[in-house]
């Protein structure tokens, strides 16, 4: 009898936790909010991750690339090559210059800085590669080393290899 119950005990968790793995990450209001930090170094880098983001990344500014990332940025990334020129000549293709936003554009989960490394972690919109009508949610991570210079000398993501030269949920990205 102990038996039948734990298993229906197990099963009954079981489904509770598959239930809860279902629920879409959720953007923060306030992402100003997320740069504080009682540390001051802390504070700069992610500062420094989220000017560049806003700036260069996703405004396409690549003339200001020099101030936020080290000549010698390390990619992690398997479809983008090392190096601050790789990386502009890479993103400047697809992003051209336009109006520097307030925030991040894309829906950010959280900020987060530890030592030199920063995450920004954030919501993405994927379309299913087997059910093509089906668009889920999921959680991306973008992760960032700051060397002693306060450059971005370093960089890791999610991301798979890109189909037909396009991450994926590119078609959804500002």
């Amino acid at each position: 009898m102990i038996h039948r119950n734990s298993l229906s005990g197990l099963l009954l968790l079981g489904l509770t936790l598959a239930a809860h793995a279902q629920a879409p990450p959720v953007a923060s209001p306030d992402q100003l909010s997320m740069l504080r930090s009682e540390d001051p170094g802390l504070a700069r880098n992610k500062r420094l991750v989220f000017d560049f983001w806003r700036i260069v990344f996703e405004g396409g500014h690549m003339d200001e690339a020099p101030r936020y990332m080290e000549a010698s940025y390390i990619q992690h990334n398997p479809n983008v090559k090392s190096g601050r020129a790789a990386f502009i000549a890479t993103i400047g293709k697809v992003r051209r210059p336009q109006p520097i936003a307030a925030r991040i554009k894309v829906p950010v989960i959280a900020i987060t800085a530890e030592g030199d490394i920063v995450t920004v972690s954030t919501v993405r919109k994927v379309r299913d590669p087997r059910h093509p009508r089906h668009i889920y949610l999921m959680t991306w991570f973008d992760m960032f080393r700051i060397d002693r210079r306060g450059l971005i000398a370093e960089h890791w993501d999610s991301s798979p290899l890109w189909v037909d030269g396009r991450p994926p949920g590119a078609e959804f990205l500002p």
